[in-house]
């Protein structure tokens, strides 16, 4: 006998432990209306197609937008599905379709042309200001900055105490605001 809720219907964990049915019996259930079957379908194939989705779209958020829109898809378009491909190749079929939907939410990560010179110029400039610190700033600056030491780590190195560290730290954080106040 069927396991059922108060609300009549079976928990999702239950539909999926107890339908062994494959994904194209599903579709076509699903094409009748069947919620049950969609649940079950859902809980097959949610987390490899949100991890498809966040790896394409690395944000969370919309990965798990989209995966709603991919179920939904499926559940308006199960009557279309003709059983001559996989269920895998028609789903393919829809995520396709939401190719475009997908491209013009993903924000390129390059830089522009503009932005990439900024940075440059920045690069370059904090570099010349860099070399006007005095050897033992420059010194703890690129270790902590550029290396990624911890103060304790610093004060090994260099052979001073960490409050030496971070007093040298100050120093050349306070001339590099005054030298880029400057410029």
């Amino acid at each position: 006998m069927t396991a059922i809720t108060r609300t009549g219907c079976a928990s999702p964990a239950q539909a999926v432990a107890r339908d062994t049915s494959s994904d194209e019996t599903l579709i076509r259930r699903i094409a009748g209306g069947d919620q049950l079957a969609m649940r079950t379908l859902f809980a097959r194939h949610r987390v490899a197609i949100y991890r498809w989705l966040l790896r394409i779209v690395r944000d969370e958020t919309l990965a798990e937008d989209l995966l709603s829109d991919v179920f939904l898809d499926v559940w308006r378009q199960a009557a279309s599905f003709e059983g001559r491909a996989s269920v895998s190749t028609w789903r393919c079929r829809i995520d396709a379709e939401l190719d475009a939907r997908i491209a013009s939410t993903v924000a390129d990560p390059a830089d522009d042309p503009e932005a990439a010179l900024q940075k440059k110029s920045r690069s370059e400039l904090l570099r010349s200001f860099l070399a006007e610190l005095s050897p033992e700033h420059g010194e703890v600056i690129d270790l902590v900055y550029y290396h990624g030491k911890s103060v304790k780590e610093v004060a090994g190195i260099v052979g001073v105490a960490e409050a030496t560290v971070k007093t040298r730290m100050f120093y050349a954080r306070k001339k590099l605001a005054d030298l880029v106040a400057a410029a």
